[in-house]
């Protein structure tokens, strides 16, 4: 899903309205389209000591959308929350995201701080299995993960080795498409549907968080496929590979915020986004280039609004698989 080339997708029927609706609204959180370095990807070794979810103080903890209290995740000693140079994160406040790789297994937490020495306060955990093929519905219609439209995180963030690889391939991309985010009023809503205060999305998400924009605008887990005649001139060769990204594999609607774009740290990367000239501005303030805007994009039709009931329906599976939506 990620990695299907979107180039020749067709285009949703009401594409142009949906995004100047958007565009009237302001756009991109900030008004610009920026890149936020912030999530963290660790690796955990087979023998990564474990912590147990305790549940969340400052609201319900999502289930049956997430595995249930007490479920455990591998967390390595040099693991670290988003925004985070450890384990500690205001997680009644801030998103505090915590990505962990084992093996073939994604864990992904929300609303995470260290409780303990071997606890973890979070709102969610969400497994994934790396080598499944997947059905549309994902984890469970109208089911969360980490992120607010159901589907997971560490699969679309841009990494500065995947950019660093693709510039020594003629026309490169990093292979997949992109996390995007907007403020939750430029994202469509239509109480006409009968969903929870008129909320909705579209394939691939499986979840709405809070959209509450007019029906005209871009809803969740849209798809928006940078258009083929942008002017890449004035844009470094590793902003250029973002852009062919944008192009051949779109961004993803995935969650509320304001910088629009999604990025791993080099935290744990061989090479870093300073060695590629890559920072926050690189789009709203390159110079000589011409800025990315919303009339830019093109939404990609995946198919028909889906109501949000929140009535989490978990995808059955045979034991010992975890349903994902989409990694491969």
């Amino acid at each position: 899903m990620w990695n299907q080339d979107i180039t020749a997708a067709p285009l949703h029927p009401q594409s142009a309205n949906m995004i100047a609706t958007w565009a009237g609204l302001g756009g991109f959180g900030n008004g610009r389209m920026q890149i936020d370095f912030g999530m963290n990807v660790v690796h955990a070794p087979l023998d990564a000591p474990r912590r147990t979810i305790v549940g969340y103080p400052y609201d319900e903890y999502y289930f049956p959308d997430c595995d249930a209290i007490g479920a455990t995740m591998p967390v390595p000693a040099n693991a670290a929350i988003e925004h985070s140079d450890g384990l500690s994160c205001d997680n009644e406040s801030d998103d505090c995201h915590l990505l962990v790789v084992q093996g073939t297994t994604l864990f992904e937490a929300y609303h995470v701080t260290a409780s303990g020495a071997s606890g973890l306060e979070a709102q969610c955990l969400a497994r994934w299995n790396l080598t499944a093929n997947y059905p549309e519905q994902g984890r469970g219609d109208h089911c969360t993960s980490a992120d607010a439209a159901g589907f997971p995180i560490a699969p679309l963030l841009l990494n500065a080795d995947e950019v660093h690889a693709a510039l020594s391939v003629p026309q490169g991309t990093v292979g997949h498409a992109i996390r995007f985010i907007l403020p939750n009023p430029r994202m469509a809503s239509d109480a006409s549907l009968g969903g929870v205060n008129g909320r909705l999305y579209v394939r691939p998400a499986t979840h709405a968080g809070s959209p509450s924009g007019p029906s005209g605008s871009v809803p969740y887990g849209v798809r928006l496929r940078l258009r083929s005649d942008f002017p890449m001139a004035g844009y470094s060769p590793a902003a250029q590979v973002i852009l062919r990204t944008l192009q051949r594999y779109g961004m993803v609607l995935a969650d509320g915020g304001n910088i629009a774009i999604s990025a791993e740290s080099d935290r744990y990367t061989t090479h870093t986004w300073a060695e590629l000239g890559i920072g926050s501005r690189v789009f709203d303030q390159t110079p000589g280039a011409r800025v990315v805007v919303p009339a830019d994009f093109q939404v990609i039709n995946t198919g028909p609004r889906i109501a949000e009931t929140y009535d989490c329906e978990r995808t059955v599976v045979a034991d010992d698989v975890i349903f994902a939506n989409g990694f491969q």
